[in-house]
């Protein structure tokens, strides 16, 4: 473990911390604090832990210090399921707490989560009814699962996310994201969103437009390109990097979730570490704010 993942997690531990010191928990506390629970999950994250099983044995012979108390598998599993509504939180909190909370422009994409491939487990799966069936055209291939839809700063810094069937309109989900974050157009009046094709349709651009937000996306191929369409490409681009990141470094597709909270927790953990890498990053100095290869050995 390097010392930059020590460095970051201890950082993070002090700030989840003192967030958490004023919310007066009632009740015993229990022998691994939120705190600890939270700086464990993104550092399996970004180390590349699949299993926790694993990740717990190696976390009692190189972490025994660190963390005194280390749960089982199972009750690690339970305390992480339990704490989605923590990580949402903390992701939004990091966030807030770099340069890049500022930036007026955002990116907006969704990518492929799945949950299963053999028809058995399909049909046994608690996930049914949510997950579903999907097509993925960047990768020219099918897949039963969800879809994460990503709301992020060129920087690649998650504003808003959220999971969905893969059936589900992009247009919809983001109108949903955006409609259910008050507190996220109140502070960012003005903004200007950037999408792909799937986000075009002149209700969503009347919609976006009544919130106070502009939304550039490329055009069909049947319609008059509009100005400066060919400057979008690259900025595009940018949330395909940070779904790289999600997938390649962050085992985002290896997941193993197969209930909707543990879909929900696992998605979190890896969007929460990828938040505090890109804080740890900009109060650093870092040059690339999304990089994890400091962390990830």
């Amino acid at each position: 473990m390097t010392t930059n993942l020590e460095v970051l997690a201890t950082a993070l531990y002090v700030k989840i911390d003192d967030s958490l010191a004023d919310t007066g928990r009632r009740g015993r506390p229990p022998r691994l604090s939120d705190a600890e629970l939270l700086t464990l999950a993104v550092m399996q994250a970004l180390l590349g832990f699949v299993s926790e099983s694993r990740w717990l044995r190696f976390a009692r012979a190189r972490l025994g210090a660190e963390f005194p108390y280390l749960p089982e598998q199972s009750g690690y599993n339970k305390r992480l399921r339990a704490a989605n509504a923590l990580i949402t939180r903390f992701i939004r909190t990091l966030a807030r707490d770099t340069d890049l909370w500022h930036d007026d422009v955002w990116i907006v994409d969704s990518t492929p989560v799945e949950c299963a491939r053999s028809r058995p487990t399909v049909k046994r799966s608690d996930l049914a009814g949510w997950a579903g069936y999907g097509y993925c055209p960047s990768h020219s291939r099918f897949f039963w699962g969800l879809r994460l839809h990503l709301l992020c700063t060129p920087g690649g810094l998650p504003i808003a996310w959220a999971l969905a069937t893969p059936k589900t309109d992009e247009r919809e989900v983001l109108a949903d994201m955006l409609t259910g974050d008050q507190d996220l157009l109140s502070t960012h009046p003005g903004q200007t969103i950037v999408g792909d094709k799937g986000y075009v349709s002149k209700h969503l651009d009347a919609f976006l437009a009544g919130l106070g937000l502009t939304l550039l996306r490329p055009s069909y191929r049947n319609l008059r390109p509009r100005p400066g369409e060919h400057l979008l490409k690259p900025i595009r681009q940018l949330i395909e990097s940070v779904n790289d990141t999600l997938k390649g470094q962050l085992d985002l597709e290896r997941h193993g979730a197969r209930t909707p909270a543990g879909v929900l927790a696992r998605v979190g953990q890896r969007l929460l570490a990828l938040t505090s890498a890109i804080r740890h990053n900009r109060q650093t100095g870092t040059p690339i704010p999304r990089s994890l290869i400091a962390y990830d050995h």
